[in-house]
């Protein structure tokens, strides 16, 4: 058998762990994996000796924004962002585009904006809104890969929070076709606006208690309707002993949280004009930092993604009172959390289980292994490089990130979606959740 590309690897990041190997691509899929020097004729040949071969990350928490909102980002300036910092598959949020992704006809809109604009995969998350319960099952026929709800405001009127009542309807009807719900969760009891424009008082105004709140309501609605259930950006670590001891009891309930949390902390933000570090829910301490990094590893927290919320410049200015909240940091989250896992003695092939594995059984995709059969999706990344973070230099529509200026070690050399060279060309397809069973 003659293979299309034949990519070989000393570091390659296999399911088993990390090892030399070659990986030999055909016909857009991994179509086996041999010893390093193993004769594998082919059409062509990438030897990348030291350099680590990664799955392609999956990022199953971005706003890509468009339609209607293309000034904020864009499905072209995204995803080619998300191939340059090794990521080759996104699921798109149902805001904060306009219309949301709340009905069959939304979902249409979105798929016809993305047609011809795709650096990399994108499928698409659906909205459960009040008033939309009727259009659920239709989003789920049509291929969304789930239903995302707020407990509290989204920070956009055309999608607004589900209270108590509708978020237990949402939850059942879901349940009832076998759907997946993830949900922003604070609770508006506990939130109030800031004092004042400093990132403290903004901290203050987003306490643990709103989180740990509203992920136990969440959790008792799972144990209630049986709905699986995926807790977004997870922020605050008092939330993991409600999460651990729901899993525990064989509860379908997952969480995920993001780059931000994890390498950056409150001290980090220099000062009330810095809003590249605003996001909701906020960045806490330090203390809070190493207490996630233990849910990861204790496996409570089973995704890394980066909730990528751009905007334009001019809403990121002012103070933490008024500037809106979103990280931008879609084509960072790779190296950002290398550098913070390496000097925690952390692996890559840990940080694949959270980027790239995790993510990809989130949304029930073929991604994030390399394995026979597995669309071959790879990454050549120097995990010894360092570099500076220059905002301009991102593919991102906006240069705005509170990486800015920033030491990250690890570099994307190269990405392949399913094994053609990504980044160039908008090679990607939309993906639909009927089609990747």
């Amino acid at each position: 058998m003659r293979y299309d590309l034949v990519i070989r690897s000393r570091r390659a990041v296999l399911p088993d762990g990390e090892r030399p190997a070659a990986v030999a691509v055909r016909d857009g899929r991994v179509a086996a994996i041999t010893p390093y020097d193993a004769p594998l004729p082919a059409s062509a040949e990438t030897r990348l000796g030291d350099t680590a071969l990664l799955p392609g990350l999956v990022d199953t928490h971005v706003h890509i924004n468009e339609p209607g909102r293309t000034e904020w980002e864009g499905f072209a300036t995204a995803t080619r962002a998300a191939a340059s910092g090794g990521v080759t598959t996104l699921v798109d949020m149902p805001l904060n585009s306009l219309p949301p992704t709340v009905t069959p006809s939304a979902l249409a809109l979105k798929r016809a904006a993305a047609e011809g604009a795709l650096f990399v995969d994108v499928g698409f998350w659906g909205g459960a809104v009040p008033g939309n319960r009727l259009y659920l099952r239709a989003l789920h026929d049509a291929g969304v890969f789930g239903f995302k709800c707020f407990t509290s405001d989204s920070g956009v009127p055309e999608f607004p929070p589900l209270g108590a009542a509708r978020m237990r309807e949402a939850f059942q009807e879901i349940a009832s076709f076998g759907g997946l719900v993830i949900v922003h969760a604070e609770d508006p009891a506990d939130l109030r606006a800031p004092s004042g424009g400093s990132y403290g008082e903004f901290l203050a105004s987003r306490p643990p208690s709103a989180e740990r709140r509203a992920v136990e309501r969440v959790i008792a609605l799972a144990a209630e309707t049986g709905v699986r259930a995926h807790i977004l950006h997870l922020s605050a670590a008092d939330c993991l002993d409600p999460l651990a001891r729901a899993q525990a009891d064989g509860l379908p309930v997952s969480a995920e949280t993001c780059p931000h949390y994890l390498t950056l902390c409150a001290d980090d933000v220099p000062g009330p004009s810095a809003t590249s570090y605003k996001c909701c829910p906020p960045i806490r301490d330090a203390a809070n930092r190493d207490a996630l990094w233990r849910g990861l590893e204790t496996g409570v927290v089973s995704c890394v993604v980066t909730d990528h919320s751009p905007c334009v410049p001019e809403l990121k200015r002012g103070d933490f009172a008024t500037a809106w909240g979103g990280v931008s940091s879609l084509q960072l989250g790779l190296p950002a959390v290398w550098t913070e896992a390496r000097s925690r003695g952390r692996s890559l092939a840990s940080v694949v289980r959270w980027m790239a594995e995790g993510p990809a059984a989130l949304a029930a995709l073929p991604k994030g292994r390399i394995a026979v059969g597995r669309d071959a999706d790879l990454v050549a990344f120097d995990p010894e490089a360092d570099f500076t973070v220059d905002a301009a230099s991102l593919h991102h529509r906006h240069p705005v990130t509170p990486y800015e200026g920033r030491t990250l070690s690890g570099v994307v050399q190269a990405t392949w979606l399913r094994g053609t060279r990504a980044g160039d060309a908008p090679i990607g397809r939309p993906l639909a959740r009927t089609e990747t069973r």
